[in-house]
C-alpha cells in the first residue's frame, strides 16, 4: 500500500492540513501535497530549503525552521516526519508535537536504512568496510534492540501520555542500481562523512571493488502512526 494511503486510512477522516518536519529536498512533501493537502514543509538548512522549493507544487508553505522553533498557535490535522525525527530534541518533543495537532488529528513518522537485498553481497561490503568502519547503521535513539517487535519512534509513542493507538506497519521494497548509484548513497550516510576525506574516498574504492556491477536493494520504509490523545 503506497505511504500517503497507509496515513489516511489510519486518519480515518479527511486530512486537510499538514507540518512536515525536516523536509529535506521534498520527497515526503509531494507524496501528501499531490493529495490536494496544504502541506507546511519546515526545513532549518537554507540550501535544502531552496531545493524543497523547486521541487514541490505551488500550494506547498516551505518554511525554514527547525522543529525546536515552531509555535503551537497553528494546528495540524497530520504531523509526520520523514526520516527526520531523530534529529529532534527529545526534551518535549511528544508534548510539542502534541501541541500542534487539531483534536483527532494523527502523527506518523517513516524510515528505513537502504541496504543490500543479497547476504553474500551485503557480507563482501561488510569485509570490504571493517578495516575502516565497523558498522555504518544508525542506531536506535533509545537503544532499542533491532530485532525488538515494536521500533523506535513506536516505543516512545506507547509511553508517551499525549499519544495513543500507536501502530507500526512496514512497507517492503525491493528494486537495482547501478555498484557506482549504490556507493553514491553511501556518500548521504552519516557514518561515512564522519571519516577523514581520504579515508573516504579509499573505503568507497574498496567497496566498490567488491561490487557487482548492479546490486539488489532492499529499502523497507517502517512507518508508525499515533493520535494525539485529548488532554484534560
Amino acid at each position: 500500500m503506497e505511504l500517503s494511503d497507509l496515513v489516511m486510512t489510519y486518519a480515518g477522516q479527511p486530512v486537510r492540513t499538514a507540518l512536515e518536519i525536516g523536509a529535506g529536498t521534498g520527497k515526503a512533501t509531494r507524496l501528501f501535497a499531490d493529495r490536494g493537502v496544504a502541506v507546511t514543509a519546515t526545513e532549518p538548512d537554507d540550501a535544502m530549503l531552496a531545493e524543497l522549493r523547486r521541487h514541490v507544487p505551488a500550494h506547498v508553505t516551505a518554511v525554514r525552521a527547525a522543529f525546536e522553533e515552531l509555535r503551537s498557535g497553528q494546528r495540524y490535522g497530520l504531523v509526520y516526519a520523514a526520516a527526520a525525527l531523530h534529529w529532534t530534541n527529545p526534551d518535549g518533543r511528544w508534548s510539542r508535537i502534541a501541541g500542534l495537532l487539531e483534536p483527532g488529528g494523527v502523527f506518523a513518522s517513516f524510515a528505513g536504512p537502504v541496504g543490500l537485498a543479497e547476504p553474500a553481497v551485503e557480507e563482501a561490503v561488510r569485509a570490504a568496510r571493517a578495516p575502516f568502519l565497523e558498522a555504518d547503521d544508525i542506531p536506535s535513539p533509545d537503544g532499542t534492540p533491532p530485532d525488538h517487535e515494536m521500533q523506535w519512534p513506536g516505543t516512545e509513542l506507547q509511553r508517551s501520555e499525549w499519544f495513543s493507538d500507536v501502530r507500526q506497519v512496514v512497507i517492503e521494497r525491493r528494486w537495482t542500481m547501478s555498484a557506482g548509484d549504490y556507493v553514491g548513497l553511501l556518500s548521504t550516510i552519516s557514518a561515512y562523512l564522519e571519516l577523514p576525506a581520504a579515508v573516504r574516498e579509499q573505503v568507497y574504492r574498496e567497496i566498490l571493488r567488491v561490487l557487482p556491477e548492479t546490486v539488489a536493494i532492499a529499502a523497507d520504509i517502517t512507518v508508525h502512526l499515533a493520535r494525539g490523545r485529548s488532554q484534560s
